[in-house]
């Protein structure tokens, strides 16, 4: 046997041998396969535009997408460094979407307007000015990220410089008021990367001295002294104002800042900037940071923290670091910065009657922060409205319990008010959110009627017969609500937007089983409406399918639901169908939660990437989602009887599509990704329900993940008997239908290592399972070259076909 001789890499390139992953792989066994027609004209298809609307409410920003990116600029080198990853030749995010084109649409009028970009420009970030004149956007090339400027009025776009962007934790830019942005830049003459010896100078070494630092399972973390000056070259930078003239004047002092927010006025930047120690074990987000406001000189005027690294904060999902915590400028006032700190240390585990505090503190920083108010659990949002209105939001995760309460920032003394009280999972009893607005200051504020006493709530409606999205006015005194406007059947149609306070005129976005998504202008009383583009259907091969809403039940009692798809032209009297299942289990607290329908029977499907739902197309009948909860109602943990509830809703959901004619149950495959996947490969171990199964992407020993996974917080070692049980691993000698394993060979997800599919096929192999494992080079945990996904979809088709279509029976 030979190998192949690995060259030495010269001196030049040697500093990313530890975290530049160039995707080198050997030859590989087969080339990537096409899926079966009309699969790989559909992957080809443009997908829908999408849309950024102008804060004045007047023009629609549509940014056209590209196709599915090629093989080769998914596998480009990357760097991969403290649970990030980018692209070292633009020093930008390496796995960022992108745009090929930019056209508004005026929402009043019939305006339409190409702005004109350069031949062939990849677009990875657009930012709208306050005044809604100017449009902000960054083009990423092979060498820099730079910032470009188009004017609303002509279209005309020009670039404002050709100092490169530095993109590494995402976009490097914000409007500090309609005349200028303030940018993070690669410093200047910073010089070549550090170069990283290929002779090790000793060990690498962590210790823990006693004290518990409980964490979960990340991916792409710095392992070396080699990745920790990588990591402090590429994402060091510099903070600099730019105008729209082009002139670029550098503010302050280099750093690895990973933010510089303008306040509303645009007199300061709150700054939040990472520094030394750094950790092997955590992502960047953990590092010590230093928050401080900066005037426009770069003058420190205000420290309001240096936060240390945050290794034992713990994995329980209401721990968090103690210290300010969403730091922020509040949104209603010209310079105030706003944030949260635990009363209780973080610990979710201790007694306390307040676990929360919000507090603020005015320009020009020197009085003490003022209490907003302390809350009982841990404070998720607020929406700022004016100096006496904001709404806050508590939520704790134990027990799914969420409030909104109005407050009187001008008068922390008085009492608040509870505006809503439910919990999270519960759909049917979901409000809505409520519809924000770009205030005077350029930043979002909490929409109000022109008299300031009514507030707006849009969402998705959930109910027995599916989703029907409205639009509520709330009065903000009483609480009490009024229903302005509802979609209606055969229609499903969304708010987007409100153009006027008072709620006259809307912006929705409308579609039907045969009509692709479109947008409008709808007066709400009047019933009047104004289609304002012209989206066209990008598969008319799969006209026609829509799902059917189906329920049933468990044999314990808990309602089910699922959408059921039939290939187009089904014609029952031929004969039952050979079905795929696809779905993704999930805990709830009530039984009364996990039987809530979810979706629509009115929604255009027209499915896009490796989606499941393109299996339609090769005359399988599809059931999507069928709901798999666990559930653990009072102080049971849902994961306690995981293998008993999960295999109860798979037979359920079989026996359902039976029942109604459409499946052969001799012919039934199911499938997931990620805890999809971890689901298919209990079914297969711990019942014999389906005839084979397609796991991507999953994890299935749970002991790679001992400090939680999914919606399990408690540690291994307090549930020794769960993990064990819940791991398909264990029981791969119990695998005895056909199963096939894929898997991204750069998956960045928490838990889903590549390890895991590679030692489970060991494991089914080893037990003389029928099992195939496809590795897709340098794809994440989702897929996305075109190579990658027609092959995924290739593997998918040819597997049923062979297994479940045309099974050999024995």
């Amino acid at each position: 046997m030979t190998f192949p001789i690995i060259p030495r890499l010269p001196l030049q390139v040697a500093f990313i041998a530890a975290a530049l992953v160039p995707h080198l792989v050997l030859e590989a066994q087969e080339p990537y396969k096409q899926p079966p027609d009309p699969i790989a004209q559909i992957l080809d298809a443009d997908p829908r535009p999408a849309v950024s609307l102008s804060p004045d409410r007047a023009w629609l920003l549509m940014m056209e997408r590209n196709s599915l990116p090629t093989i080769a600029e998914v596998a480009a080198p990357e760097l991969r460094l403290g649970g990030s990853r980018i692209d070292p030749r633009s020093n930008a995010g390496s796995r960022q979407a992108s745009f090929k084109a930019l056209r508004l649409r005026s929402v009043h009028g019939s305006i339409e307007r190409t702005i004109k970009t350069p031949a062939g420009a990849r677009i990875t970030g657009v930012l709208w000015s306050p005044d809604s004149r100017s449009i902000a956007f960054t083009i990423g090339e092979d060498s820099a990220v730079t910032l470009w400027l188009a004017e609303a009025t002509s279209g005309q776009a020009r670039s404002l410089t050709p100092a490169k962007l530095n993109g590494a934790t995402g976009f490097p830019c914000a409007w500090v008021d309609s005349s200028q942005l303030a940018c993070l830049m690669i410093v200047a003459n910073r010089g070549d990367a550090p170069l990283a010896s290929g002779t090790p100078k000793g060990p690498v070494v962590q210790q823990s001295m006693g004290r518990s630092a409980a964490n979960r399972t990340y991916q792409d973390l710095l392992s070396n002294p080699a990745d920790e000056a990588t990591f402090e070259h590429f994402f060091t930078s510099q903070v600099v104002l730019v105008s729209k003239t082009g002139e670029v004047t550098p503010v302050g002092s280099p750093g690895i800042h990973v933010s510089a927010s303008p306040s509303p006025d645009g007199r300061y930047l709150l700054m939040h900037t990472l520094h030394r120690p750094f950790s092997y074990v955590v992502p960047m987000s953990e590092f010590p940071t230093r928050i401080e406001v900066w005037n426009m000189s770069g003058v420190v005027v205000k420290q309001l923290a240096d936060l240390p690294l945050q290794e034992e904060v713990g994995t329980a999902f209401d721990a968090v670091a103690k210290g300010p915590r969403n730091v922020s400028w509040r949104a209603d006032a010209p310079a105030t910065i706003v944030w949260t700190e635990a009363l209780d240390e973080g610990n979710p585990s201790r007694e306390v009657a307040k676990r929360d505090r919000l507090q603020v503190l005015a320009a020009p920083f020197t009085d003490a922060p003022t209490v907003v108010m302390d809350v009982g659990t841990r404070i998720r949002a607020v929406r700022w409205a004016r100096s006496d209105l904001a709404l806050v939001d508590e939520f704790w995760w134990k027990t799914r319990k969420v409030k909104t309460w109005a407050v009187n920032p001008a008068r922390p003394s008085a009492e608040p008010r509870l505006v809503f009280d439910r919990l999270s999972e519960d759909r049917y009893g979901d409000p809505g959110s409520f519809v924000m607005t770009v205030g005077p200051l350029g930043t979002r504020v909490l929409l109000t009627t022109a008299n300031g006493r009514s507030a707006y709530l849009a969402g998705s409606g959930a109910s027995a017969k599916g989703d029907v999205p409205f639009l509520d006015r709330m009065d903000l005194a009483s609480g009490k609500t009024e229903r302005l406007w509802q979609s209606a059947s055969p229609y499903y149609e969304e708010i987007v937007a409100l153009l006027d306070p008072n709620g006259r005129q809307v912006l929705t976005l409308r579609e039907s089983v045969n009509d692709a998504p479109n947008y409008f202008v709808r007066d709400v009383r009047g019933g009047k409406f104004v289609r304002l583009t012209n989206i066209k259907d990008p598969a008319p091969q799969l006209g026609g399918i829509a799902p059917q809403l189906i329920t049933y039940k468990r044999a314990d009692g808990v309602q089910l639901s699922a959408k059921l798809y039939l290939p187009p032209n089904y014609d029952k009297s031929k004969g039952r169908l050979p079905f795929f299942f696809w779905a993704y289990p999930q805990e709830f607290k009530t039984a009364a939660a996990a039987a809530q329908i979810q979706g629509s029977p009115y929604r255009f499907v027209r499915p896009a990437g490796a989606s499941h739902l393109l299996l339609l197309t090769q005359g399988y009948g599809v059931l999507d989602g069928p709901t798999m909860p666990i559930v653990g109602e009072g102080d049971k943990e849902p994961n306690d009887t995981y293998v008993e509830q999960l295999v109860g809703s798979a037979k359920a959901a079989v026996d359902k599509v039976v029942e109604l004619g459409v499946a052969d149950r001799q012919r039934i495959g199911v499938g997931g990704h990620s805890y999809g996947a971890f689901m298919t490969a209990n079914l297969l171990a711990h019942s014999d329900i389906f005839r084979a199964g397609i796991a991507r992407s999953g994890a299935y020993n749970r002991t790679l993940t001992p400090f939680g996974f999914q919606a399990e917080e408690r540690p291994f070692w307090r549930a020794r008997e769960i993990y064990a049980s819940m791991s398909p691993f264990f029981f791969a000698d119990k695998i005895n239908e056909p199963i096939l394993l894929i898997h991204g060979g750069a998956d960045d997800n928490s838990g889903t290592f590549p390890v895991q599919s590679e030692r489970m096929y060991a494991a089914l192999a080893g037990n003389g399972a029928t099992v195939r494992y496809v590795v897709l080079p340098a794809e994440a945990h989702g897929y996305r070259a075109r190579e990658s996904v027609g092959h995924t979809l290739w593997e998918m088709v040819t597997w049923l076909d062979t297994h479940v279509k045309n099974p050999i029976i024995q």
